[in-house]
């Protein structure tokens, strides 16, 4: 509204420059966009991660699948947050050794990570396999995959809110530049004669 008033204040005022209501026409529309334009490129990018995600998901169900594995002992090192061979999600993970049919029937034994406490040697511990049988981490749940994707949407409207922001400030510091370059000259211009007499001044 403070926009609206702005243009029309002072309409009939011959103080008021053409700078003046440019000005308002792009805080005007720099408004429009931050309300419209901006939840829609929001929307619009939270929609494409959702959808990109949604078919990682049904790919990694697809891929991966659950097997109940045995354990055999614990790992033979203890792995951190910083070890490159474990992931942020792995880090919190319990690390054991465990043996495994793989699809074709043959046996496998390695080090599978497990969310929950393993028991004692020859413990049953469910893992996740690929289609070789070897050991991955669980496939991303689809309210997962949607959390990301709107936190991707609020990031997107984001953006955009401070690219419109940027975009005004631009196109408006550019004008007040040429407005002070324009009356510079004028006052070049008009300086050697100020106030004199018989100037017209």
């Amino acid at each position: 509204m403070w926009v609206l008033w702005a243009l029309l204040r002072g309409r009939g005022n011959p103080l008021r420059r053409a700078t003046d209501r440019r000005e308002a026409w792009i805080a005007l529309g720099a408004l429009l966009l931050l309300v419209v334009g901006a939840p829609a490129a929001g929307w619009a990018g939270g929609a494409v991660a959702d959808a990109a995600l949604q078919r990682s998901v049904r790919a990694q169900h697809e891929e991966r699948h659950p097997v109940e594995a045995v354990v055999v002992g614990p790992a033979g090192r203890e792995r951190f947050a910083g070890d490159p061979e474990g992931g942020v999600e792995r880090a919190a993970h319990t690390w054991v050794v465990a043996s495994w049919e793989a699809p074709d029937g043959g046996p496998r034994t390695g080090e599978v990570a497990t969310a929950s406490r393993p028991g004692p040697p020859g413990s049953p511990v469910r893992i996740w396999t690929d289609a070789a049988g070897h050991p991955v981490p669980p496939p991303m749940d689809g309210s997962t995959a949607r959390t990301h994707a709107v936190l991707g949407g609020i990031g997107t409207f984001l953006l955009a809110a401070v690219c419109v922001e940027a975009g005004r400030r631009l196109v408006v510091g550019r004008m007040a530049r040429r407005r002070y370059a324009r009356l510079d000259r004028e006052w070049a211009e008009a300086g050697p004669d100020w106030g004199r007499a018989g100037t017209g001044g």
